[in-house]
């Protein structure tokens, strides 16, 4: 057997079967045939090339919170920058280099890490130990399925693009004031684009679709950075000498700014221009299929998002959940039959002012009806109206600021753009009413949630991230709160309800026939759009992302049913003890963990894990 393949074997054996080998040898003989396996295939983690980013491996390597610190901040450095708004982090300060020698070395130090973990004694950890212990090893999966199964740095132009300007906007998308700290990381993240652009040329093998993509979503990008250039530069706060005195006008802030957008601007454009010619010069050797196939796929849903699926299992699931969608969507409009249609907001400051004081009712809803616990130092979800520099960079991701583990205290942010018939799908629903986004976005969705989960005691579960949990919360939350009452004062709003469910049924499928390659992108926009329905350019943005990033679609929809098993479950076995609020805090709580954990925390059950386990076979 080759020596890769024997590695990748490994890597690939569930936990439980390597509980079992250490029953079946004993302790010693079988660490020690850990250590020889891993002496042959996995490198020492050393510093290379003086590579400050390197974590400092502690020597207690047996200990699981010991290897957790040291991966965690190792991936803050090197974790890609994604339209996924759940995974924000802080990240840190520095070079973020994506050059081939930079990939070996991410390569390497991941392999250092799977061995670190496969060494670790687990003999005696209690269920909330294996909880974790697991928790690191979907981290570790998620790491090589970014650098080896889903590779996009490889074959996907429109990575590079997030790791230009979506990591800009994720540097704007906080509020003002630009601090000295801040601006500084600003004018970082603008500088580095022409070296990442660079190397994105020396990687790529690109596939047509993505390609395409790439071009479409940097066309017209000079007039859009000439306008986050014109606002932003004058709002960077020049950094002050150590006696005070402020530094010369050529060592300016805003200077740096203006000089690094324009080379930024030169570089996205020689970028397109790249791209264009290699879809001209390589028109028959450039790939076609964007799929990644049954068995990538599988590696993801199993090892990485921990769901106890088959793809046929979750195209059974949509279509399920979608009958039920077009059903209740059927009966509501039957039941309002008659009543007059939401109208838009008047203005946007009416918005504005009106997403504030549903945000309060909702809190005191969830007290009052003994649904979720409100904790009184949780900031507050508002909407506040989009600046023209962040409009400016909206299609490469999403326009809110959920705060992070450093800004706790601070409320979270969705930017919004006056009200309109024209808008797009989100974007109009909450012009008609903010209840239906907030619930999901806000309160008591992804800005409390996450506040809530970055606040755990354990750290694990502070940094752990799979949107799946996130998402399942978050679509959860809608229907709950439907049936709880939150929306009867506006029957007319719980038909937005059900028609958000249809969409989300339709991800799951759309995202399992892209990475099957029984959709293309363009099949699944057109999909989108007609049975949604929406308008194509959100119908066409949702195709794009789901195509780039397998998995992400179906956390919505799988998150949210796992969730209903949970709760019928937890309900079932404690009967007139079960409490909701203490079932639901405990779930926001550990907001970050998959679902097939968390069950198997609360309740002791380990089928779906065993399921999962099985499936690999």
């Amino acid at each position: 057997m080759a020596k890769n393949e024997l590695v990748r074997k490994w890597f690939k054996m569930p936990q439980m079967k390597t509980r079992r080998l250490l029953r079946r040898y004993s302790t010693r003989s079988a660490v020690t045939a850990l250590l020889f396996v891993c002496s042959l295939f996995c490198p020492t983690f050393l510093p290379r090339n003086n590579e400050k980013s390197s974590p400092s491996i502690s020597e207690d390597s047996s200990s699981l919170a010991s290897l957790s610190n040291d991966f965690w901040q190792w991936r803050s450095r090197y974790q890609p920058f994604s339209q996924d708004d759940i995974p924000r982090i802080d990240h840190p300060s520095g070079n973020r280099d994506w050059s081939a020698a930079s990939i070996v070395r991410q390569k390497e130090t991941l392999q250092a890490f799977e061995q670190r973990w496969k060494q670790l004694n687990r003999k005696g950890w209690n269920v909330a130990q294996q909880v974790d212990d697991r928790l690191l090893g979907s981290a570790l999966a998620r790491v090589r399925w970014e650098l080896e199964l889903n590779a996009r740095w490889q074959r996907d132009p429109t990575f590079y693009v997030d790791q230009t300007l979506t990591a800009l906007l994720e540097s704007l998308v906080e509020p003002p004031t630009f601090t000295a700290s801040r601006s500084r990381d600003i004018v970082e993240r603008m500088q580095q684009i022409p070296k990442i652009i660079e190397d994105g040329k020396a990687n790529l093998h690109p596939v047509r679709p993505f390609a395409v993509l790439a071009i479409t979503e940097l066309d017209q990008i000079r007039p859009k950075l000439e306008r986050v250039k014109r606002q932003v530069a004058p709002m960077l706060d020049a950094p002050m000498l150590n006696n005070g005195s402020a530094i010369s006008a050529d060592e300016n802030l805003a200077t740096r700014f203006e000089s690094a957008t324009e080379k930024a601007i030169v570089a996205l454009e020689s970028f397109r221009a790249w791209l264009q010619a290699q879809l001209e010069s390589r028109r028959e050797s450039l790939p076609e299929e964007s799929a990644i196939g049954r068995q990538k796929y599988e590696f993801f849903l199993h090892h990485v998002a921990l769901l106890p699926y088959t793809p046929e299992e979750l195209l059974a699931l949509s279509r399920q959940e979608l009958d039920r969608a077009v059903a209740f969507e059927q009966y509501e409009e039957r039941r309002n039959q008659g009543l007059p249609q939401l109208k838009l907001a008047a203005s946007l400051e009416d918005e504005i002012e009106g997403a504030k004081e549903k945000e309060l009712e909702i809190r005191k809803f969830l007290d009052e009806k003994g649904i979720l616990t409100v904790p009184a130092n949780i900031g507050h979800y508002t909407l506040q109206p989009m600046p023209d520099y962040l409009d400016a960079l909206g299609n490469f991701g999403e326009l809110d600021d959920f705060t992070g583990p450093s800004r706790l205290k601070e409320n979270g942010v969705r930017w919004v753009v006056p009200p309109s018939s024209k808008l797009g799908y989100f974007w109009l629903a909450t012009a008609k009413d903010p209840r239906p986004d907030m619930v999901h976005e806000g309160v008591p969705g992804h800005y409390f949630q996450m506040c809530l989960s970055w606040t755990h005691p354990n750290s694990i579960r502070r940094h752990y991230y799979d949107s799946g949990a996130n998402e399942g919360i978050g679509f959860y939350a809608e229907e709950m709160m439907l049936q709880a009452g939150l929306f009867d004062d506006r029957p007319r709003t719980r038909e937005i309800i059900y028609n958000f469910m249809r969409l989300r049924a339709l991800r799951v499928e759309v995202d399992v026939k892209l990475a099957l390659g029984m959709f293309t992108m363009s099949q699944a926009a057109d999909y989108l759009a007609q049975q949604v329905p929406m308008d194509k350019k959100s119908a066409e943005a949702e195709a794009a992302l789901f195509a780039t990033t397998p998995g992400q679609a179906i956390s919505y929809q799988v998150g949210k049913s796992q969730i209903m098993h949970f709760l019928a479950d937890a309900r079932l076995a404690q009967g007139d003890k079960f409490s909701l609020r203490k079932f639901h805090d405990f779930l926001w709580l550990n907001g970050n963990v998959p679902i097939t954990l968390q069950r198997w925390e609360y309740l002791g059950e380990d089928d779906e894990l065993r399921k999962i386990e099985t499936l690999e076979h």
